[in-house]
């Protein structure tokens, strides 16, 4: 590579170097994050930054606005209801049969500390029901910090790429897990984190219908929840509907975060939901860590009693009052978060212009949509040699190695800190970069 690059050589060698990454595809995104910090700091250059999965918008403010009068109302010295405040409880009801077509009990869904805590909470619970199961099968690619909850917990998991197994073929993948009788839990996100895919509803009866044959729990991480921008997802009570496989099995559990599509993260609140079979399902194997048999007080009373013993007062009263606004029809859910979808199409022709390529690129034979993350490659080179690369060229991500994809050349992208205004400067930085590094005849 040539020493003339836009961001100085010799800063980024040594930091490199300091910070002591070897492979930065390997490297976690929280490393990746601290490294452009100090290069950023040191050159005064700013960095397309894209290895960070967080909210580029205000929040919604009908949740500040609500939890700033919760907060005035003396909130914050009670200690809030474990199993979620009332009202919350209903609004969280009201959204699911609104916007997923699903109905549940209100003591069946509770709020928890960001969709983080439920995948924790879900680890420490459903996978133990059976003592002889040995823990989760993971639909990758998918959040790396998801396995690192299981190793934290002892627990062993399973996974693989779902690229060559979309359609009819996910099926015969999936049994060769299932028939083991060693999973007792099944994880993927919809829309995915990191490829952005989305499954077909053709796929969520697959796993739907094998997740009832072999009594396995489906983990269904919503944390992009409607972003999906090729359908409008935004109507209270009018089809299409968020897909789900809920409607295919009640061996379900859901994620749900405000983080994204309320550009909430801050204040560390979700939604966790479960289908009535699965809260209410006993297994003895829980017995061994909780005072009781029943799968959705384990939860609850034990798990979440003794992680954080609920969750943060105030931020209740934000959630219920922004999925009272969207259940009313008084905020469109995602309107504001289209920004994303609109960023991502205009980042992926300034790549592909430049020489790079989409490495997740189709929804079994339809485009992929344009949304939170897109994934890219370079020809010729691996995910370790393009982020080091990229990084003297003041482009940052994280290899979809990490992530568990098999595209060990594959790069995450996600455009939600990018702003428009320095999209001349990254079509100027790919330029350069691909000047440089495409192969001379």
């Amino acid at each position: 590579m040539k020493k003339n690059t836009p961001i100085d050589y010799e800063v980024v060698s040594r930091k490199l170097e300091e910070r002591r990454i070897e492979n930065i595809a390997t490297a976690t995104i929280r490393e990746i994050k601290k490294l452009v910090d100090e290069i950023e700091e040191e050159t005064g250059e700013k960095f397309i930054r894209m290895e960070m999965g967080v909210p580029g918008l205000p929040p919604t403010q009908v949740g500040v606005e609500a939890e700033i009068d919760a907060l005035q109302k003396g909130v914050a010295a009670i200690y809030p209801d474990i199993f979620g405040i009332a009202p919350l409880k209903k609004e969280i009801k009201r959204f699911v049969k609104l916007f997923l077509d699903i109905d549940v009990s209100e003591e069946t869904v509770f709020p928890s500390v960001g969709a983080m805590q439920g995948a924790f909470m879900a680890f420490m619970t459903v996978n133990r029901m059976y003592p002889e199961r040995k823990g989760t099968l993971f639909i990758d690619p998918g959040f790396p910090v998801q396995k690192q909850q299981c190793k934290a917990l002892g627990q062993e998991y399973f996974s693989f790429d779902v690229y060559n197994y979309r359609g009819e073929k996910l099926r015969g993948k999936l049994e060769s897990f299932l028939s083991t009788g060693e999973v007792s839990s099944i994880l993927y996100s919809n829309p995915n984190n990191p490829s952005w895919i989305c499954f077909t509803e053709e796929e969520l009866q697959i796993i739907g219908e094998l997740a009832t044959k072999y009594n396995v729990t489906v983990i269904e991480d919503l944390a992009y929840f409607g972003m999906d921008f090729r359908k409008d997802f935004s109507q209270p009570g009018k089809p299409p509907y968020q897909p789900t496989v809920a409607k295919y099995t009640d061996n379900w559990l859901l994620l749900i975060s405000s983080s994204k599509v309320f550009s909430y993260a801050g204040q560390r609140i979700g939604m966790m939901v479960l289908s009535d079979k699965l809260f209410y399902a006993r297994a003895e194997g829980l017995l061994r860590y909780f005072s009781t048999d029943r799968l959705g007080y384990s939860m609850v009373y034990g798990a979440m009693y003794t992680l954080t013993a609920g969750v943060s007062h105030s931020s209740q009263y934000a959630l219920t009052a922004m999925l009272r606004a969207v259940n009313d029809g008084e905020i469109n859910l995602t309107e504001a978060v289209k920004d994303y979808g609109e960023k991502a199409k205009i980042m992926k022709e300034i790549f592909l212009e430049n020489g790079f390529q989409i490495v997740y690129d189709k929804d079994m034979d339809e485009p992929i949509a344009d949304g939170f993350y897109f994934t890219f490659s370079y020809p010729g080179m691996t995910a370790k040699e393009l982020l080091h690369d990229l990084l003297f060229y003041g482009v940052s991500a994280i290899s979809l190695v990490i992530a568990g994809s098999d595209h060990d050349e594959g790069v995450r992208a996600c455009v939600s800190l990018v702003q428009r205004e320095q999209f001349d400067d990254l079509r100027t930085r790919l330029k350069r970069f691909h000047e440089d590094h495409q192969k001379q005849p």
